[in-house]
């Protein structure tokens, strides 16, 4: 990514960089100007000619110098790249700033800076020797954040100063960079989750499947189809040139829901219960997309992401990675919210059967332990991880574990409404968390079904 384009390196015509440019003398530069007007004043005073020549060669020496910096018409380039621009929190990213001086005349000693947020680590500073005409130079620094978000980077800063030290002008590129620091994720294993056949994993339906002649749905002639499979019956019938349908895998769907209420969380910093949710999320959005599922990001305030593809999921599996992308970077910013209800997923999900559900929870309270069981009848399946906020603060006290018993009450709800609801305390793992519901996933499937009965073929799993 480009930081700056060419930059002349002066401001000749501004009177406010002139005022900039006297404020850019060194201490050595106010040094020999305060001593040559004092020299100048005594020789006055005394009627020396001798040391008035002195006193005005010697406040004379920083004002040239100031005024042969500040006409010098150095043109250089400046680009930064990130290497990756996206990364996970707790991961270094790699800045490589390149330098170029395009001009015909060489610079003198540069001092590179760049402005990172003070998350990032300190500031990088760079020393650069003489860089002779149409030269480059080269440098790189590192950062790092545990905090996910997205942090500007720039603007680029070259230092000037003449070869007697007597004074320094800064001069800044216009560009910014972006660097998006996104929540970590975490592998997690391959264990089948009840729901639908219809829905999702390996039960997935394939449209249009109809075995008979008469059973056959056509549709209109595409130009490039075989005209081999032109139906001749429905062209007589519809008097237009009909092909019959291939028979196609619908995708399957997964949606993943985030709750984001600020009252249901306490605590913060990367070990708080929201950043584990969040992080939660990112790793099963990751996870289904890889399964070849087509995701939707959405959160308690009804927002969803990316709405790219059909009814607002993921596209098609070669748009994976970019759907990807786009969903991390919403969860790289995403805050907390001012709701503090679940109706507003609910009304997005009671549109129909959305394939699987699995939801991250924090506090829930009867009345929004009732909604979030109503979502179940919207889904195939569902998985929900809540977290008890109070012992991610408390740790075990008296009163973390009367909080923890009522929450334990509300996982009762969910899981009396057909909900696979796992509760998560503090550190814990999510992949073991992932094997676990996928454990009383068949379990619950099996009650249901009673298990699997001779001539029953209807599959109650997918792999997720």
């Amino acid at each position: 990514m480009a930081a700056g384009g060419p930059a002349a390196m002066n401001d000749g015509d501004d009177k406010g960089g002139l005022r900039a440019a006297l404020g850019g003398l060194t201490t050595r530069g106010r040094s020999f100007l305060a001593a040559g007007i004092a020299a100048a004043v005594c020789a006055y005073v005394l009627g020396q000619g001798d040391l008035l020549r002195v006193g005005l060669l010697l406040a004379a020496l920083p004002l040239v110098c100031l005024a042969v910096l500040f006409r010098t018409r150095y043109r250089v380039a400046g680009t930064r790249r990130l290497s990756p621009s996206r990364v996970p929190a707790g991961t270094e990213a790699r800045v490589h700033l390149r330098m170029e001086n395009v001009s015909r005349l060489p610079t003198g000693l540069l001092m590179l800076q760049d402005r990172v947020p003070y998350v990032l680590g300190p500031r990088p500073r760079f020393v650069l020797d003489r860089v002779e005409a149409g030269g480059r130079r080269e440098v790189s620094y590192r950062v790092r954040s545990d905090l996910r978000g997205r942090y500007p980077l720039g603007p680029l800063q070259l230092r000037l100063s003449d070869p007697f030290g007597m004074c320094e002008l800064t001069r800044s590129f216009s560009a910014y960079d972006t660097l998006v620091v996104i929540p970590r994720t975490e592998p997690l294993p391959p264990v089948r989750l009840a729901g639908e056949a219809s829905g999702y994993g390996e039960g997935r339906q394939r449209a249009l499947a109809l075995a008979g002649e008469d059973d056959v749905i056509p549709r209109g002639y595409r130009h490039g189809d075989d005209l081999r499979r032109v139906h001749w019956r429905s062209t007589a019938r519809y008097g237009e040139l009909m092909v019959r349908r291939e028979e196609q895998p619908q995708r399957a769907r997964c949606t993943v829901l985030l709750d984001t209420r600020r009252i249901a969380y306490q605590g913060t910093g990367p070990d708080s219960a929201f950043e584990w949710a969040v992080s939660g999320a990112a790793s099963a959005l990751v996870h289904m997309l890889e399964r070849g599922f087509a995701v939707r990001l959405l959160t308690d305030d009804g927002s969803s992401v990316p709405g790219e593809g059909e009814g607002g999921f993921a596209g098609s599996t070669h748009e994976s990675a970019d759907s990807a992308g786009l969903m991390m970077d919403t969860l790289a910013v995403v805050d907390h919210s001012d709701g503090g209800g679940l109706s507003r997923a609910y009304d997005v999900l009671r549109g129909g059967n959305q394939g699987l559900l699995v939801a991250f929870f924090g506090d829930l309270d009867e009345e929004q332990a009732a909604v979030a069981a109503r979502m179940r009848q919207r889904s195939g399946g569902a998985v929900a991880f809540v977290l008890d906020s109070d012992t991610w603060v408390q740790g075990e006290s008296h009163d973390a574990a009367v909080a923890g018993a009522e929450e334990r009450l509300r996982l009762r709800l969910l899981r009396e409404a057909g909900w696979t609801a796992v509760l998560v305390k503090p550190g814990a793992d999510l992949a073991e968390l992932w094997q676990l519901a996928g454990q009383q996933s068949a379990v619950t499937q099996s009650a249901l079904t009673g298990g699997v009965t001779g001539g029953t073929t209807g599959f109650t799993g997918g792999w997720s």
